[in-house]
This record gives C-alpha cells, structure tokens and sequence, in this order.
C-alpha cells in the first residue's frame, strides 16, 4: 500500500477587503489567480459587526433583491443570523451554524440579510457565501431552496479529542451532508481546539482549497494568516492543519472535480455561452424569475 501524497500549495491569497455600512466584506473568489475551485466559483465573508449607537440594524447586508441563474447558492452561517427569502414564497430565519441552500436553476429573485445573532451580548458576525457552478443540464430546471439549522448538519469529532468536523455539503467517511450535491463538491467547517493537529485525505485530482475565515493555521506546515485563501494542486491526497495558537480555531475546506464545460458569468448569472447570459437578462427583465412578495400587517 503506497504512502498518501500531500497536496502541494498552489498559492496562497488575501482578501479583498470591501466595506457595507458597519459589515466588512472579504471577496475570496474570483481572484487574479483562479477563476474556479472545482465547482465553486465564488465566495465571500462578511464579518466584523459593530452595534449602531442608535440601536438600529445598521449591519444589515443585501437589503436589495438579486437575480440568479445558474448556480447553487450556500449561504453557511458561522456566527450571526440570516434571514432567506425569495420568489418562490420561501422565507426562512437561521441562526450560528446554519445553511441556506439554493438552486437557481433557470431563474429566481433572492433576498439574504446578514445581521447579528444577539446585538447586544453577541455582536460577532462570520458569514460565508459560495456559488456553485451547475451543469447545462442543470441550469434550465427548476429552482429548490433548501435550509437546514445548525443541529441537523452531520458532525463528526476529530480523534485525540482534537476539535470536529462538520460536514455542510459532500461526504465524509461513510457520512454524507443532507445538502444537494451535483458535481461530487465537499465543504467542511474544521473546529481545531489549540495545539492540535489534524491531517484528511481527499479524493485524488480533486481541486480544493483551505479558507481561513478569522484564524491563522498551519497548512502543510506553511503558517498563513487570517483572511487567506490556501489552494492546492490537484496531485495529491493529503492536507495537515496544525493550531499552533493558544485557541481554537476554524477552517473552511472546499472543493471537488473540475468542469468540462465553458463558464461565462455576468453579475449573478453563471451560464455556458454569452447567449445564455443575454437569454438569462431577457427573462428576468420579462418577469419570469417572479418577485420576492412582502407580507402585509
């Protein structure tokens, strides 16, 4: 039986840094090295809350409506509350370890506003939305929305009393996540309690990388600071996360197969062609993604 491989570091990159109201935004991907991970094609982090004095929800984020088409969208809420709606009639509150999942398909209007769990003794917000590519014969279907609460998501603990590992989309061992799954994609939230280690083995020429949401650690025994996206090359099988730090820390780990197909992406539409992206504007412009309906007193 042959020794595991550990995946090379591709490269390594910050975030940018945008700013919404009192919410700071870290856009993860695209970057000016991948334009894709596997089937993931983009991510970003909202974090750092701070209280209006007023009291108002002046961190609020996304207050407008955004068309989509394409892709599955998976909002993962680390810390902090999400309110879903969209013009499927879905409407849904999730708080600290929750998912909203959904399937654009050939088009829906989606709302998702970012706030505080508790403003006045839990200020701290950690948000991480990724778009996963859908196959063309995927993106013509009908739209789905899917949620699950923190206490569904399957959750394993790591050996040696290490931390844990839950499991918000793909498999893991013999444990799968209850989100869907198109395209063999994985996204796992690694908690590492301080001075512990942790090594896992992906499939190999699998594309994945390591997020780092607001904690250093030790990839591969590279140290990389917060904020950094950790990519890897697709030879190889193992990846070692060491906590070097006097607490614990956490790690989003993603990835999966890369695609056959052409991407063109346009604003929230993700499609194969430049005419799908014009056909994708043309039916939303004529109404046929529907409209968020907001409930009356």
């Amino acid at each position: 039986m042959r020794a595991e491989i550990t995946k090379k570091i591709l490269f390594s990159i910050g975030s940018q840094y945008a700013q919404l109201g009192e919410i700071e935004v870290q856009r993860v991907l695209p970057n000016e090295f991948a334009q894709v991970i596997g089937p993931f094609v983009f991510l970003e982090h909202f974090l750092s809350y701070k209280q209006s004095l007023n009291g108002l929800d002046n961190g609020l984020v996304d207050k407008h409506s955004n068309p989509y088409r394409g892709i599955a969208t998976l909002t993962y809420i680390l810390a902090g509350e999400v309110d879903h709606s969209d013009s499927k009639g879905n409407h849904v509150k999730l708080c600290s370890g929750g998912v909203h999942w959904t399937n654009a398909g050939k088009g829906i209007v989606c709302n998702e506003v970012v706030k505080s769990e508790f403003e006045a003794t839990n200020p701290d917000i950690s948000v991480a939305r990724f778009w996963v590519n859908l196959s063309s014969n995927r993106k013509s279907g009908e739209p789905e929305y899917f949620s699950l609460p923190s206490n569904e998501i399957p959750k394993q603990e790591l050996d040696g009393i290490a931390g844990w590992l839950k499991i918000i989309s793909g498999k893991y061992g013999n444990t799968a996540a209850d989100i869907p799954c198109y395209s063999n994609e994985f996204l796992y939230h690694i908690h590492l309690e301080a001075g512990k280690q942790f090594s896992i083995t992906t499939g190999h020429e699998i594309e994945c990388a390591a997020f780092l949401p607001s904690d250093k650690a030790v990839v591969n025994d590279v140290e990389f600071q917060s904020g950094k996206l950790v990519v890897f090359t697709s030879h190889g099988e193992l990846i070692k996360i060491n906590n070097r730090s006097e607490s614990a820390i956490d790690i989003l780990l993603f990835g999966g197969q890369p695609g056959n197909e052409p991407i063109v992406s346009d604003g929230f539409f993700v499609m194969n062609t430049q005419h799908e992206i014009t056909q994708a504007y043309n039916d939303y412009y004529d109404g046929k993604y529907g409209q968020i309906k907001t409930s009356t007193p």
